[in-house]
């Protein structure tokens, strides 16, 4: 959702990069590509009068001005003050003291609220809880039954005593609800109103007659996150009418400009506490306003994707793994490779995983050109393997690799490039498992490996530059080459063969990569 403000705030801090310091012309140009970016997102005037004031406050102050890389210090304030306009800390949901705990949702027709119910309920009882839907939607058509099998998906009992469609008295069933889950021991109870087509004012009092009824824990506000600026001053009626408590983003992976999310939180007052990032019951979770800010601003979210992966991973089998790998990979064989890419599939999209890394936003288009099929045609190929043949894959030869690509409907040169996969990955596995690194890259600090490697014999035979035989570019070449030594500090680029300002100095780890490092 926020691709292309991303690129442009990108773009933004790309310009900043190489210089010593900033002039307040510099900064102005940059307050100036920043507001243009955000209003393309969407974001409501206010919000970027108040972001962009803020952002310029401090990058004239002494923290920019006597810092030893501005433009990182520019990227850091812009970071903060995304988090600071998202909510600043994570909100959790307040439980009551003595269950069942209420959570109460509205929102307009349309956002998601049904759907949203379902996610809710799945992700409390992953948190060991027992929740329970309530359906209160009787004007919407059919709205009783699509509460039944959201909850039914999401493995979640539904109370229903209505049959809706015009029938029934919502806020006597929110009434008997609570009854019913102390009776049944339900410690959660989740009530789904009616939605609004506008800012319907009998249908406002009707969501403000049940909040008087059960007295909720909490009022979420589900908002359609690709309705634009539109989103405020919805917002701000159902505030009004309802006063809600939190505010949920559904169909947040959308292709919207997203000003939605930027807006909602600092107009409101209240802060955004979970996020629906999909279709499934499980692309839902809570709402990190930093989280969100590294992603926007390109920098990854390792921590949410460490989540995911504690979530999905079984630590003993993750030990049976790395065990054996650390054995130089030979026991790693396709049935375990299958088995790892199940588990990768199992936290969702590829494409969504590796945009969590950082630094993805460069290769954007590549990734989102992954499809997630791929794996399931490997898991095709290796199936159709014989045990011995997943237990030591070199004894696959032709005629085999023949045998494999008919029983699997894929071609002989897919099995081909599967094989040669495998063997690359599990060398490359083998080395990081026993701490050497990646190929052609040091070890990792602390854990041994990265001994030094061998030199080619044709590099070591080819000592020095070679001259060239044209005189007059010999001559060319040497008087370059005297340039150079006589003032080095002049040399375009880096160490690493990149331009001035786009080195190591002006490289940034994420913060969480930099609490996995040794101390220095």
């Amino acid at each position: 959702m926020f691709d292309t403000l991303s690129d442009r705030l990108a773009a933004t801090f790309k310009s900043l990069r190489g210089k010593g310091r900033l002039t307040e012309a510099d900064i102005d140009a940059t307050a100036r590509e920043i507001r243009i970016a955000l209003l393309e997102a969407d974001v409501a005037l206010p919000v970027v009068r108040a972001f962009i004031k803020q952002v310029k406050e401090r990058a004239l102050g002494a923290e920019v001005s006597q810092a030893l890389n501005p433009a990182q210090q520019i990227i850091k304030i812009v970071n903060e003050e995304l988090i600071a306009i998202l909510g600043g800390e994570t909100r959790r949901v307040r439980f009551a003291k003595q269950p069942p705990t209420v959570i109460m949702l509205a929102g307009l027709q349309g956002a998601g609220k049904t759907t949203l119910a379902g996610k809710l309920g799945r992700w409390l009882t992953q948190q060991k809880h027992t929740p329970l839907l309530v359906a209160c939607d009787l004007q919407r058509p059919n709205a009783v039954n699509q509460l039944k099998v959201v909850g039914e998906r999401a493995g979640v009992h539904v109370f229903a005593p209505e049959p809706g469609n015009g029938v029934g008295d919502p806020v006597q069933v929110a009434r008997d609800s609570i009854e019913y889950a102390k009776t049944k021991q339900y410690d959660v109870v989740i009530v789904d109103t009616a939605g609004r087509l506008g800012i319907d004012t009998e249908l406002m009092q009707q969501a403000a007659d049940i909040r008087d009824a059960v007295q909720p824990d909490e009022v979420l506000f589900v908002v359609d996150a690709m309705i634009g600026q539109d989103a405020v001053t919805t917002a701000q009626a159902f505030l009004d009418g309802v006063d809600f408590t939190g505010v949920v983003l559904s169909k947040l992976d959308g292709d919207a400009r997203g000003g939605a999310a930027l807006s909602v939180a600092h107009v409101t007052g209240r802060q955004i506490m979970f996020a629906s990032n999909g279709e499934k019951v499980d692309d839902f979770d809570a709402f990190h306003p930093d989280r969100m800010a590294s992603r926007i601003l390109g920098m990854g979210d390792m921590l949410t994707l460490i989540e995911q992966a504690e979530r999905t991973f079984s630590q003993a089998e993750a030990e049976k793994m790395a065990s054996k790998l650390r054995g130089g990979g030979k026991e790693f064989s396709l049935d375990d490779f299958l088995s790892q890419l199940e588990q990768v599939r199992k936290m969702g999209s590829i494409s969504k995983l590796l945009g969590m890394l950082p630094g993805m936003g460069q290769i954007r288009d590549q990734i989102n050109n992954i499809d997630d099929r791929d794996v399931d045609r490997v898991g095709a190929i290796i199936k159709s393997m014989t045990p011995i043949e997943r237990e030591d894959p070199k004894i696959i030869n032709g005629s085999r690799r023949a045998r494999i690509a008919k029983g699997s409907g894929v071609t002989v040169t897919e099995v081909n490039n599967l094989v040669e996969r495998f063997f690359e990955a599990r060398k490359m596995m083998s080395r990081m498992a026993s701490g050497q690194g990646m190929p052609g890259m040091p070890g990792i600090p602390g854990m041994g490996g990265g001994g030094p490697r061998k030199q080619n014999k044709k590099q070591v035979k080819g000592k020095g530059r070679q001259r060239s035989g044209n005189p007059l570019k010999r001559a060319a070449e040497e008087k370059a080459a005297a340039e150079r030594r006589a003032n080095p500090d002049a040399q375009p680029g880096g160490a690493f063969g990149l331009g001035a300002g786009q080195g190591p100095a002006d490289f940034e780890l994420p913060k969480e990569f930099k609490d996995l490092l040794p101390p220095q």
